[in-house]
């Protein structure tokens, strides 16, 4: 990342102008961490530094020990040297504590400087996805030992009984219409642990004996799309258990620091994991509890109210560690214990085994990595239960239907997002932890100001949100993924006030000669969003609408030709589906490549 100095540069002109801050120094002590340090300074260190500054916010001072790594001011007092002309802006420089009125624009100053590389998309090296496999695998170990605790304690009982008050009325309807209407399959667009994509997967042969005694693949809907083709089934192979194949465990990008562990799952069990999400995602939009708690449509809902909670300190926000991994099938067996239908469904179609890269096949006692997916709506119903039980606890009695009705709109889960009441917030942290979960404490809030949820941040009510740099800049226009990237980081680097660093981007993509025409963000045209209008360049002979010429993108599904019954099958599965799939039969799957193509379209 040659060219992070100089952009560097411009980002601390653009913050140190909006707080009248001088940031020479800054600069200075930037570039001299990354010669000696490298690139891990910008996507390690500093954002270790945005941490530390995140928890003084919480805890209303500067610790003793905070900002590790970095100098203290020459002078005395509890502030680190590096951006001292913002932190002085937020903390008392003799005290350490946090000012009566402290500057929102020096609080995104800092968390902006800090962050921009923070989540930006370069593999970690060898050394360290190894060490996430290791930590994996003790994650595993860990759910094993919780499971054993999990009978403690009369926890199990507590368990099951709040599991009735939340979820009876919305996972009662989703077992009647599983048993009555049964459930409509789809394929995933993810890849698979057998290799399998786009449209390979409707000519899938492989079923497992478990799914058959749920599902059985003679049955039309299944594998077939009707009964007229049931001799096509002479050719499918249904896998005993022990010869089942195990998800595939892999790494993808997150940070340098570590990267994201994910399972891919077997072809057959993504199919009906699919139909069976689908069923719990529909019945959740019409369940009181599950609409207010769970529901995983949008992330608005924990936004606003990590916005409420940052602003009258009401509200709690709270991030789990491996949130995925450590949800034991054990939590999911006793949540659907009352409902034998959709309890069958749902364990038929997990995975037991995984293949871990170094560390071969193991058996899994949690329900199901990243890669599942049923993994995120039935992680949030047992992170809310556990929630409610430390609520419980807090107020000394068994919760009834109406006190979960009053705790609408103060307790929300989005995947391991958790929003609580602040006056229950120990309680809950207690029960997580008994139930074999890591509350992050770095990412998670109550004290203070400060509150993050779903990628939002906020402090005293105001959005100090940031904006991250993903990819690297392209070095040429042939990079079609960075250039886009590219234009979109420079469209909200805009959009913030931060005027120098938008045009040093603009800068970049000029001498790689990309046309860059003002254009709305609807716009088909890849180009720069501003506050001043458009210019058209041209007027549509036929439709008299204006139009500028730039970049398209193409990006299309592999050529895939489907025949025979799968195409039949593909075509009973996705109808009603809107919109509907361009070349359904001939192109599937998500886009290998990505090209950019010169064209004049609206600006608009």
């Amino acid at each position: 990342m040659k060219s992070s100095i100089d952009f560097l540069r411009c980002l601390l002109v653009d913050t140190g102008r909006s707080c009248d801050v001088s940031t020479a120094r800054d600069l200075q002590e930037i570039a001299s961490r990354l010669e000696h340090e490298g690139d891990s300074f910008l996507t390690i260190t500093l954002p270790n530094f945005a941490k530390e500054f995140e928890r003084a916010l919480d805890e209303g001072k500067v610790a003793t020990n905070s900002f590790s790594g970095f100098k203290r001011d020459r002078r005395g007092g509890h502030l680190p040297a590096f951006l001292q002309g913002f932190v002085s802006l937020v903390f008392d420089a003799e005290t350490g504590t946090l000012k009566d009125t402290p500057s929102i624009a020096a609080i995104q100053a800092v968390r902006q400087v800090c962050l921009l590389y923070s989540k930006i998309l370069l593999p970690c090296n060898i050394r360290r996805k190894n060490a996430a496999f290791r930590q994996y695998i003790r994650t595993e170990q860990e759910v094993r030992q919780a499971d054993n605790e999990l009978n403690g304690d009369n926890r199990r009982a507590r368990y099951l009984a709040m599991c009735l008050v939340l979820w009876d009325s919305y996972l009662r309807v989703c077992e009647r219409k599983l048993a009555l209407e049964g459930v409509p399959f789809k394929h995933g667009p993810g890849a698979t642990a057998d290799d399998l994509f786009g449209n390979a997967k409707f000519g899938q042969q492989r079923w497992t004996e478990r799914l058959d005694k749920e599902f059985p693949h003679w049955e039309a809907g299944t594998l077939v799309p009707n009964e007229h083709f049931l001799d096509r089934l002479n050719s499918v192979t249904v896998l005993p258990p022990g010869a089942e194949t195990p998800v595939r465990v892999v790494a993808v990008p997150k940070t340098l620091k570590t990267p994201r562990i994910i399972a891919l799952e077997p072809t057959c069990m993504q199919y009906v994991q699919q139909g069976l999400a689908g069923l719990l995602a529909r019945r959740a939009r019409v369940n009181d509890n599950a609409n207010a708690f769970v529901r995983s449509d949008s992330q608005l809902p924990n936004q606003l109210l990590a916005k409420k909670g940052s602003s009258d300190g009401s509200l709690a926000t709270l991030d789990l560690s491996e949130a995925s991994d450590r949800v034991s099938n054990q939590h999911v067996r006793l949540l659907l214990s009352r409902y034998p239908n959709l309890f069958r469904a749902v364990d038929a179609c997990r995975s037991r085994k995984a293949d871990v890269p170094d560390h071969g096949v193991i058996r899994l006692a949690k329900f199901a990595s990243m890669g599942s997916a049923l993994t995120f709506p039935l992680e949030a119903m047992v992170f809310t239960t556990v929630a409610f039980l430390g609520i419980e606890r807090a107020v000394g009695r068994q919760l009834t239907h109406r006190d979960v009705k009053r705790l609408m709109g103060r307790v929300r889960v989005y995947g391991d997002d958790i929003i609580v009441p602040v006056g229950y917030v120990n309680y809950v942290i207690e029960e997580l932890e008994a139930f074999g979960f890591r509350v992050n404490t770095h990412k998670s809030f109550w004290t203070g100001k400060f509150r993050e949820s779903c990628g939002a941040e906020f402090f005293d009510g105001e959005d100090v949100s940031v904006v991250r740099q993903r990819r690297i800049f392209p070095k040429s226009r042939k990079d079609a993924k960075s250039l886009i990237s590219t234009i979109e980081f420079r469209n909200l680097l805009y959009w913030r006030g931060l005027w120098a660093s938008a045009a040093y981007v603009d800068n970049l993509l000029k001498d790689l000669r990309v046309p860059m025409p003002i254009v709305k963000s609807t716009s088909a045209i890849v180009g720069r969003e501003s506050v001043f209008d458009y210019q058209p360049k041209r007027i549509h002979r036929r439709y008299q609408h204006p139009l500028v010429k730039g970049l398209v993108v193409d990006a299309k599904p592999p050529k895939q030709p489907l025949e025979d019954y799968g195409a039949l099958m593909k075509w009973f599965i996705s109808r009603g589906e809107e919109p509907t799939e361009v070349d359904l039969l001939s192109c599937s799957g998500r886009p290998r490549t990505v090209r950019l193509k010169t064209r004049w379209k609206t600006p608009y």
